[in-house]
């Protein structure tokens, strides 16, 4: 094994000798739960050995062609096609996970607080995995974990436009970490930060509804097939990757299309909130810190509601390049503190050409949903209360360096309303204030005076340390925005 060549590492790969591996044939998600235990030092890297360089030379092999246009097989290709099914079987894989440990969820630290999605979890060392008792315990954080919607590569979906591709695998990692992320907001939209899966059928009907927007399939809104065709003018086409500037863009393209169907169609529900990118300062240098302008969110909210009402729900998402070649250190405690708000949805990152959706940090570690695992495609009916939802859910925590992120990147963050947006905002504040003069973001009040929050005069602060808003004149606002400010001042990544 050990001499048969080795294919150089296409960027859309994970290191196969990192804490992350490539597309694996899905497992039921209660397997994942089962308790995997460490192998001796030796034994691990014996196995590591003949394992790895095996799978890693048959995806890369695989991952040169689509399924359906492969050449015809010669007799040494169909000697490690069968081969590499032997290999690449549930239960050789499983095998594989058990021996070389690739479980990640149990290698998290037993005394350091987890903060996962707005939430903390600080876990107790002498406490037992199947006592769930508190909400802050170990098991508890496994449970929302494993809440949490999982998209990964699918295959055996219906063609994608007019190409042949009836799978993602290689090139679909940032479009299925975005639908992660977005499916997250609609959960806590409908359903609230303290939802969990139930453990039993039926499912709630809200739930299988989201779910069915992220069908594979053109039919669906928030398919890969329907961001695709919106995406065409960021440059998105099936089989290439994208980054996350594009991938923001390419959902204010498929959510304002959604919002003009369905205003024509009255029995159709629109995405259910404003979706506001953050820009740069459009008299600033490129590339300098987005700016959440609350003259642009107010307008946003107007016009969404179309002027019946002050406010609405606000998705807010951050496009940034935190470094050239790697992060900057000096964002890395920034990127952590995020997830401290409330309102915090994760970041879209990972490894530079391989997406991932991170939800968490515990210490110096970033955790996250990978969707780097090959399931066969699913069709979710909209009313279907007992449809099998198991691979849409994972409990494998999986982790990696904070620094070692790539420094592309987006941060997403839900404000449900006027008082939550307020909160954010003091947040955002505050971190800009601990940033040392590089902010990942600021608050301004006026997109044409570009001026940060004041902390008295028009915007008030309260006792408990929230900007408001109260004093603040939608009306003047309205009158000194313009379209020319809403458009002209995006940034480019």
């Amino acid at each position: 094994m050990k001499e048969l060549p080795k294919r150089a590492a296409d960027s859309n790969f994970f290191d196969p000798n990192s804490d992350e591996f490539v597309d694996r044939e899905s497992t039921a998600a209660n397997s994942e739960h089962k308790s995997l235990h460490r192998k001796s030092s030796k034994a691990s890297s014996f196995l590591a050995s003949f394992f790895t360089p095996t799978f890693s030379i048959f995806e890369r092999h695989s991952s040169l062609f689509p399924d359906e246009d492969k050449p015809s097989k010669s007799r040494s290709y169909g000697w490690t096609t069968a081969l590499k099914k032997l290999m690449g079987s549930g239960p050789m894989r499983r095998l594989q996970d058990h021996i070389l440990g690739l479980n990640r969820a149990y290698t998290l630290s037993s005394t350091s607080e987890i903060w996962f999605l707005g939430k903390c979890y600080k876990l107790s060392p002498a406490e037992s995995i199947s006592n769930s008792a508190h909400g802050n315990s170990f098991a508890a954080f496994l449970e929302d974990f494993s809440s949490r919607v999982w998209i990964t590569y699918r295959k055996g979906f219906e063609p994608i436009g007019n190409s042949k591709f009836t799978c993602d695998v290689n090139w679909g990692c940032m479009i299925r970490s975005s639908q992660m992320l977005i499916a997250q907001t609609l959960i806590l939209h409908h359903m609230g930060r303290s939802w969990r899966k139930p453990m039993q059928k039926p499912y709630d009907l809200q739930y299988i509804e989201i779910l069915h927007l992220f069908g594979d399939s053109s039919s669906r809104v928030f398919s890969i097939h329907s961001l695709l065709e919106a995406g065409k003018a960021y440059g998105l086409a099936a089989g290439s990757w994208l980054g996350p500037y594009a991938m923001c863009r390419t959902w204010e393209t498929i959510i304002n299309a959604n919002k003009e169907q369905d205003d024509n169609d009255k029995h159709k529900q629109r995405f259910p909130m404003v979706l506001y990118i953050l820009s740069g300062d459009k008299d600033g240098e490129q590339g300098g810190a987005p700016i959440v302008c609350i003259e642009v969110a107010a307008r946003l909210c107007h016009d969404f509601n179309k002027g019946q009402q002050d406010w609405a729900p606000i998705l807010l998402l951050v496009p940034l390049v935190l470094g050239l070649e790697k992060i900057n250190p000096r964002y890395v405690p920034l990127l952590g503190e995020t997830f401290t708000f409330p309102q915090c949805l994760g970041i879209l990152g990972g490894k530079p050409g391989a997406s991932t959706y991170i939800v968490g940090v515990q210490d110096e570690k970033a955790l996250y949903l990978d969707p780097h695992e090959v399931q066969s495609a699913v069709d979710i009916k909209m009313d279907d209360r007992e449809a099998d939802c198991s691979s849409y859910h994972c409990s494998t925590v999986r982790h990696l360096p904070l620094d070692a992120i790539d420094s592309s990147l987006a941060i997403g963050f839900y404000c449900r309303d006027k008082d939550d947006f307020e909160d954010f905002c003091s947040r955002a504040t505050r971190l800009a204030d601990n940033s040392s003069g590089a902010p990942l973001f600021t608050v301004l009040q006026s997109a044409q005076s570009a001026r940060p929050i004041p902390d008295h005069d028009s915007v008030a602060v309260s006792t408990s340390g929230h900007i408001r808003m109260d004093d603040y004149s939608l009306a003047e606002s309205f009158s000194e925005f313009d379209d020319q400010n809403q458009e002209g001042g995006w940034q480019v990544i």
